[in-house]
């Protein structure tokens, strides 16, 4: 078999058994950049469903009882193998998720660091000793896994995302139902493949894929389901939250961003647009923290906007498997259409298309990389979520009126200020309503920090102890050591 191959067909994996398309209805699955077919998805039952359920339950008996150190021991070899693996998954994912090879690797590099972290933090889940009341009795807290767990991914980072909950969930003793996006699904096959491989015991891991509303609504009704974490769209996370209450179920949301970037009139500013740029091009802007509204002071603004429009310009889009390639496509039509759109109407209310604006070619789901300048407050993208590779400009002349703009939607996930002045750096930390915060920086999520955040962007944490948090329960215990 060809290592770069794209499988013809896909599994499901149900109690530790690897499940086909005979008897299942079937999904395509598409090459964004070439929109043509490559590989049929099968497509869960109700019984599936079911039988995932079953098998984490009773998994959870004795994984939840396996030592951290043996569990971490599973996830270090997991780790291994992936990294043995890594050249065709970052092809696969390259070639259903649109991004360039390079950057599906830099993916895998980020899987490896999510699996190696928890592996060590399941051996650093501490409880706590009370000071004793009486003569005798000992009080403590302990940390216990909570119970399966149903993780639901997206496409847009669909390998590092479903590592970070299905290790973090491993790590705390708990089972897991994982259910990808139907539109990336070869990638977690061999994810997953991967830490069957390693050891992980049947039904301690299923994945499966299909009707998302059919499977997620299944999940979190049935009473084997203890958590619910959730990567996506703010509506989306909403109905699954409202689902998830019904039942009293806690939930880890990492929901939609629109992270803002005010640039101050003290910057560099070729440095700064040349972060702007890598940072917010990066998988064609489909990237919950990617920068999405950039608030520029007005003595820099019109040097900002000539020079991020040049770095925009520079950029080669193609498909991902081609070396030279910076910038693959859009992961699927709804992204060009709404890419599109929001182009569209801040243009019809005054804002200059300072380059790109449109679809590249017929083939494939390539947008232009654009810049917008003069965008007016009233265009739907300055306060809809993006998620493409369009960059919108406003300009600013105090501290305060940038604030203000920065923190008039509903998101507050990521954001971002470029300046050299101290103080204007520590007063934007505070007053920013945003969960993760770059000062002349941009960083993706990393495996050893909390990311969560505000207003409509989530709930709760993932990454860092946090992280690992979310998928145990604390447990009071009063020990007596004699009888009053």
């Amino acid at each position: 078999m060809n290592d770069n191959a794209y499988p013809s067909s896909l599994e499901l994996l149900v109690a530790g058994q690897w499940r086909g398309l005979a008897g299942r209805d079937s999904l395509p699955v598409v090459n964004p950049a070439t929109q043509q077919e490559i590989g049929r998805l099968p497509v869960a039952t109700d019984a599936d469903i079911d039988e995932a359920l079953a098998a984490a339950q009773a998994a959870f008996e004795s994984w939840s009882r396996t030592s951290a150190w043996q569990r971490a021991a599973v996830l270090h070899q997991a780790a291994r193998l992936i990294d043995a693996r890594r050249d065709r998954i970052a092809h696969l994912l390259t070639l259903e998720n649109g991004k360039p090879l390079a950057d599906a690797q830099g993916e895998i590099d980020r899987v490896l660091e999510a699996l190696q972290y928890c592996a060590e933090e399941a051996k650093r889940a501490y409880g706590r000793i009370l000071p004793p009341r009486a003569p005798l009795l000992v009080q403590s807290t302990v940390k216990r896994a909570i119970g399966p767990v149903a993780a639901l991914v997206p496409w847009n980072f669909p390998v590092f995302l479903a590592a970070r909950k299905v290790a973090a969930a491993l790590a705390a003793g708990c089972t897991v139902v994982l259910k990808p996006a139907e539109e990336t699904p070869a990638a977690c096959v061999e994810l997953v493949r991967a830490f069957v491989d390693a050891g992980v015991p049947p039904g301690a891991l299923n994945l499966l894929y299909g009707v998302p509303a059919r499977i997620s609504q299944r999940l979190i009704a049935s009473p084997v389901i203890r958590k619910i974490s959730f990567t996506g769209s703010v509506p989306v996370g909403r109905l699954l939250a409202t689902q998830a209450a019904q039942h009293l179920k806690p939930c880890t949301m990492e929901l939609g961003g629109h992270a803002p970037v005010i640039v101050f009139d003290d910057v560099d500013v070729d440095k700064a647009a040349r972060a702007c740029a890598a940072f917010k091009f990066r998988n064609a802007g489909q990237v919950c923290l990617s920068p999405s509204r950039f608030y520029v002071q007005s003595g820099v603004q019109e040097a900002f906007t000539r020079r991020l429009t040049e770095l925009a310009k520079a950029l080669r889009v193609g498909d991902g498997l081609l070396p030279d390639t910076q910038m693959g496509p859009l992961q699927n039509a709804r992204r060009l259409e709404a890419a599109s759109r929001l182009v569209e109407q801040a243009h019809g209310e005054g804002a200059r298309v300072e380059t790109g604006g449109g679809r590249l070619g017929r083939q494939g789901f390539f947008f232009a990389p654009t810049v917008l300048s003069q965008v007016p407050a009233s265009a739907r993208i300055l306060a809809e979520e993006p998620f493409c590779p369009v960059a919108p400009i406003v300009g600013f002349d105090t501290f305060d009126e940038a604030i203000a703009q920065a923190n008039a939607t509903e998101f507050g996930l990521a954001a971002y200020a470029f300046t050299q002045r101290l103080d204007r750096a520590a007063e934007f930390t505070e007053r920013i309503e945003a969960g993760w915060i770059g000062v002349n920086s941009f960083t993706p999520s990393l495996s050893d920090a909390p990311i969560g955040g505000m207003k409509d962007s989530g709930l709760g944490y993932e990454g860092g102890p946090e992280g690992l948090d979310a998928y145990m329960h604390i447990r009071f215990i009063s020990q007596a050591n004699a009888l009053a």
